[in-house]
């Protein structure tokens, strides 16, 4: 063992306070479990069965994705641009590169984890089913507030 200690801390913004958000969404709801000023965010995603995310690109933020109840798919591109289907299969992870179209859609109601680096940037939505438009930090606080 070495004779190094632990640097000291400020232990006056510790919290031992829980946090949830719901954000309602055309297709279903996000759980954000994770508190806005963290440097990475968490969520779970309720899909309703048939119902899809926009087809979209982030050009700030990565994600990866766990199903853990019900069955998912990701419509995403491929290493030659081309969209292609996965089933999201239990215990297994998917992530998405910077500039990496992709679309999530429930097969049936099902919840997705979703963690990711921060909300920033925009989420350039290509095709929507509800018609919304790009979400640019703007449009996230007015989709949130």
């Amino acid at each position: 063992m070495s004779d190094q200690q632990p640097p000291v801390f400020d232990t006056t913004n510790f919290s031992t306070d829980s946090y949830v958000k719901r954000v309602d969404k055309p297709w279903g709801y996000e759980l954000h479990w994770v508190t806005p000023d963290a440097p990475y965010m968490g969520k779970i995603i309720h899909i309703n069965k048939g119902a899809r995310l926009s087809l979209q690109l982030h050009d700030e933020k990565q994600e990866s994705w766990l199903v853990v109840n019900g069955q998912a798919a990701v419509i995403w591109e491929n290493e030659t641009g081309e969209l292609v289907q996965t089933e999201l299969q239990p215990g297994q992870g998917y992530s998405t590169k910077l500039g990496q179209r992709h679309r999530l859609m429930g097969i049936t109601d099902c919840d997705v984890v979703e963690v990711s680096t921060p909300e920033l940037g925009t989420t350039w939505r290509l095709e929507d089913d509800y018609a919304r438009p790009h979400e640019t930090p703007a449009q996230r606080d007015k989709e949130r507030a």
